[in-house]
This record gives structure tokens, sequence and C-alpha cells, in this order.
């Protein structure tokens, strides 16, 4: 791919150097963005969690605890087993971050794991959008500011915001816009093996950062290259053979550096295949999403998740900016290439993310939708939500915009400073790239600058995001964090938290274990492992005293207790290697004390907690 016209794909590549202050200057910007995305977790970052996703924001400060325990320790990353004790969790076959908790481990073990998760999330939205920035200045256009606009727009969308709630792994896209340059430049001659190279590098780091992403990426630079090749015929033959030489390199090396992880995720301890009943596919797109304004931005209006429904918000770009889109798309797709690209990407996308029914404003139309043609069980898709693919339509758009910015930069130019048009191809008419007007025409249309630039901004400030809604949450019990637990708990034994962890209850306990550097094993947890079929399942499988204390509290009352009640909780106890059971503060703490009482027996109050020692039970 390298016959392609330079106003067209890479009118950056010139004499003049960009000055380095304009880029320190974006970097900062977005920095400072990020800073105040995450405000509301700065005011007490101990004590403060996403609103809207709890549960995964403690997942995520225990994978950062995991990260720094598999470094001290020097075990597989791969696998843990202080969680759901005693089986334990496959964690390449889980989300689990690999590429960014193991070298950031030092900094969890100086700073944290509630710390580090502040950090790294606002560090990940401004990194994408620097990466993102980089690639649009260097690859794209030519108006700093217009790779502002669309660097922005990639790093801190509507959609990336709303996963910024509790889901970092969605917002570390800070390799996808090098990934996606190093695949367009495949096709230089005499470089496609260090491009392979550095392919095979980023898209293997890439794989224990976010796997769903990089597919999601592959899908996307496979679209590019066949639009591409449709309109480019001739230079996409020249081109085939050392395109196609850089992605075996890409390919051999990915295969080397990452076999043993990939075999691991599918055939390792706790792996699994497929999620049971193929429960993503439903999670589609709502039609209405594309033009509503999402919650966290300024213009969002909470409300509105009531009457749309299901869906992550990965849309969500509010009508100005739909229809800003729109009439750019309309003005610019005859004359440049990058748009007609573009504009393909947005179309394919946002058809696929339908998912199996068409929806329009939370009511299911009964229009069959293209996923109601994809088996559950397609190897790779099997795993998908389709509303996720419109998270390449907000990639796509995000160029866009810089695209119009970068057209509106340049009415009105002197002649010295437009590029020159492109020599004619044998066969193939020249392009009119709007980039590359004649100055007595940009003279007439000096107006269409500030009005462009107007409209991009008029689009996308109501999508200014809003700092993360956060809620206060107890703190672990004293006994845990100063570490009165550790005469109860000796090597190869359990510390068993009441509730026990699992995805729906004992998010408290689930943090127990990552505060404490996951000191103690625990059973149960948040996560994702095999049941007796081989099919993926939300959390450990439920145990009878594990149900028993689940269905406690959710009526608020103990049920009449048997012997086989007992009998089954000493079996439990055993089977998960406990020495001792502890329960601290919680809503339902006096309820809970007298369940397990009635099981094992009355408790000791030691600090802050009632504890059971259970090691004379189970022996």
């Amino acid at each position: 791919m390298t016959d392609v016209d330079p106003a067209e794909v890479e009118p950056t590549r010139r004499p003049r150097r960009r000055p380095a202050r304009a880029d320190l200057l974006a970097l900062g910007a977005y920095v400072l963005l990020g800073i105040f995305v995450c405000l509301n977790y700065w005011g007490d970052v101990s004590g403060r969690v996403s609103s809207h996703l709890p549960t995964d924001h403690s997942w995520f400060e225990w994978l950062f605890a995991h990260g720094a325990y598999s470094v001290r320790h020097l075990e597989n990353p791969l696998f843990t087993a202080r969680q759901n004790a005693p089986d334990g969790v496959n964690m390449i076959a889980n989300t689990s971050l690999l590429g960014v908790t193991l070298p950031l481990a030092p900094l969890t073990m100086l700073l944290g794991p509630q710390v580090m998760y502040a950090l790294y999330l606002g560090g990940a939205l401004a990194a994408t959008a620097g990466t993102g920035y980089w690639m649009l200045s260097r690859h794209l256009v030519r108006s700093r500011a217009a790779a502002f606009v669309g660097g922005a727009f990639l790093g801190f969308a509507p959609g990336i915001i709303h996963h910024a709630n509790g889901q970092p792994n969605f917002v570390s896209n800070f390799l996808l816009p090098l990934i996606v340059v190093r695949v367009l430049r495949l096709g230089e001659p005499g470089r496609w093996r260090r491009n392979g190279l550095v392919l095979g590098a980023l898209v293997t780091y890439q794989i224990f950062i976010n796997e769903e992403m990089l597919l999601l990426t592959a899908l996307a630079c496979l679209v590019v290259v066949l639009a591409y090749a449709v309109q480019r015929p001739r230079a996409t033959r020249a081109a085939a053979g050392t395109f196609l030489a850089g992605l075996g390199v890409a390919g051999g090396l990915t295969l080397v550096l990452a076999a043993y992880p990939i075999w691991y995720q599918f055939n390792g301890p706790q792996s699994y295949r497929g999620l049971q009943g193929g429960v993503f596919h439903n999670w589609g797109e709502d039609l209405v999403a594309f033009v509503t304004f999402a919650r966290d931005t300024w213009a969002g209006d909470p409300a509105v998740e009531k009457t749309i429904g299901l869906t992550e918000q990965n849309t969500w770009f509010g009508w100005p900016l739909v229809l800003l889109s729109l009439v750019a798309l309309v003005l610019l797709v005859r004359r440049s290439l990058a748009t007609r690209i573009v504009a393909v990407l947005i179309v394919v996308f946002s058809v696929a993310a339908i998912g199996p029914w068409v929806r329009f404003d939370g009511v299911e139309t009964g229009v069959r939708g293209p996923w109601s043609y994809v088996p559950d069980d397609l190897p790779l898709v099997e795993m998908m939500m389709p509303t996720r693919l419109t998270l390449v339509v907000a990639a796509a758009v995000g160029v866009l915009l810089a695209l119009t910015w970068d057209a509106a930069h340049r009415q009105g130019r002197p002649v010295a400073d437009q590029p020159r048009v492109p020599a004619q191809r044998a066969g193939e008419p020249a392009t009119s790239d709007d980039l590359a007007a004649p100055a007595p025409v940009a003279a007439r249309r000096r107006w269409l600058r500030p009005v462009g630039y107007a409209a991009v901004a008029l689009a996308v400030l109501p999508l200014f995001p809003r700092p993360l809604p956060a809620q206060q949450i107890d703190p672990p019990p004293h006994f845990i964090t100063a570490g009165g637990w550790r005469p109860y708990v000796p090597a190869g034994r359990t510390l068993v938290p009441v509730p026990i962890p699992s995805n729906v209850h004992g998010l408290p306990t689930l943090r127990w274990s990552a505060l404490t550097g996951q000191e103690f094993p625990v059973p149960g947890g948040y996560f994702i492992g095999p049941n007796e079929l081989g099919e993926g399942v939300f959390g450990a499988p439920n145990r009878p005293t594990s149900s028993l204390i689940y269905f406690t509290m959710d009526r608020g009352a103990v049920p009449v207790l048997t012997d086989e009640n007992r009998r089954q909780a000493i079996e439990d106890l055993r089977f998960w290697r406990a020495s001792v059971v502890v329960l601290g503060a919680h809503p339902r703490e006096a309820v809970l004390r007298e369940l397990v009482t009635g099981l094992l027996g009355s408790p000791q109050r030691v600090d802050d907690v009632w504890v059971w020692d259970v090691r004379a039970l189970v022996g």
C-alpha cells in the first residue's frame, strides 16, 4: 500500500518540521483531561469506587494486586490460586490486563492497588489520545489542531468514557493507533522485515492488554485494506508481495511469542470454551443510541438509559456529531481517499453492531439483524458483544473529525502553502482532493474555515466528559489491614470471608484480598471459569453453604437450619481448605452472624470482626 496520493492519505511528509512544543501542549492537555475525568476518585482514592460498575472497579484493583503478587513471589501470572480457592483462576482466560499490571508492579507495591487504579485509568485515557494524535499528525493531516481534536476523540469518546467506569481494559487503547499505522506500512518496499517485526511485537503486547480490542482492530484493518484495494487496484497489486511478506513476519513473531499464553488460555487449568448460552450475542446497539448524548457527558441525561435500555453507550454520539459526520462525508468523500475508507468503516461496523434484532428506542422491532445469522459458538466471535463493534465506528468518527478540521484549515491558504496536485497515474484519474485546491478557489472559500471550525466545535463540545461518578465504600476491617488474620491462616489454608465473594455478592470482601496484597487466598470470586460442561460461567459454582449465605442475605432472615446444613458447611469448609471464617461490618451483619453461628457455633470478637476458628472442625 505504498502508491498513495500524498494529499489524500499522508500529507504530513514534507520538509517542514512540526514544532515539538505543539506536541507537548497536546499531550499536556490530554493528561489534564485524564486527571479531570478521574477527579472524583482522587477526593478519597482509598474509599471510593465506580458508582456504575463497583464490582468491576474492585476486580481491577485486585488485578493490580495480582500483578504485584506475581512479581514479588515470582509466580506464573497466567494463573492464580489467590481467588476461587482451591481451584484457582485462569488469568489469561479472563480480563487480566497483564501487559499493564506486571510492568507497573513496583508502583503497585509502593502506592497500593487503589492509587494505582486511579492513576493508571487517567493515564491510559491520555496515552490513547496521545498515540491517536501521533498517528493523525504524522500520517494523515497537516493541521496540529486537527490532530489534537481527532486524538482527543479517540481517547475520550463517549463510549470510551463509559467503559472507564470500572473497565480500564477498554480505555487502554494506546497501542491500537500504532498497530494500524504499522499494518498500513507493511507494503513499504525494502522494509517488510522491520515493519513485520514491529507489528508482531505490538500485537503480542496487545494480547496481554485486551484481546477483544485487538480483534476489533484486526477486523477494522481488514476492512481498510479491502477498501483500499478496491479503490487502488494497481497500487495494491504492486505492493501485495511486500505486504504479505511483512504480514507473515508479524504473524510468525506473534506465534512464537504468544503461543504458550494462548495455549494456556484455551487448554490450561480452569480454561473454558465459550460462554454458556452465548449470552453476549443479544447486546446489539439501539439505533436511537447513535443520536443520543451519553450519560457521562455534559449534555447527557442519565434518565435516557431507562428508555434505551441494554447498551454500553459505545456510540451515543449525540445528534450534532451525527449530523456533522453526514455532512462531512458528503463534502469530502469524493475528494479524499481517507474519507472514503472512513465512510466504509462507519457503514460496515454500524450495521454489524445492530445485533440479532433491530432495536429502536428500547423496543425490539422484530426485524432480524446481522447477528441472527451468526452461530453462538463461532470461534473468536463467541465472546464478542455486537455493540462493541461500534468502538470501531467511534475511532472512525475521530479520524473523520480530524479530516474535517484539516479540510477547513486549508480554506483560504496562499498558493505557496498549498500542496501540489499529485501527478495522474496511468489508467487512473487524478483526485481533486480538497486539501489540494488551487488558490483562486481557496480564496473564494475563506469563509469555510471559521464555519468548519465552529461546526466541529459545536458537535464535540456537548460530548466533553464529566468526572466519572464515584461512590463511597466501607473501609476493610482493621483486623484485615493490620494483619490480625495472620495467626489464623497458616500456609496452604484459606480465609473464608462472609459473604463469600461472587459476581453478585461480596464486593467488599473481594477487596480484602486486594488491599492486603493477596497474602491470603479466598474461595469464590469475580471471574469467568468453567462449569461441569467446560462452558464459561461467571463466578465459582455455588456450594450449599455459599448458596445458603446468599439466600439469607436476600431474604433478610435465617431459615430453619438442619443437621444436613451443618454437615454441608463442614464439607464446604474442607473443600475450601478453610482455617478461619471472618464476618466484618455489613448491612446484613446481624442475620449473617446468626446464620454462621447456627452452622459453626459461637464466634469470637477479635478487633472489629467476628471470627470462627474452624481448624478443629475441618482438621
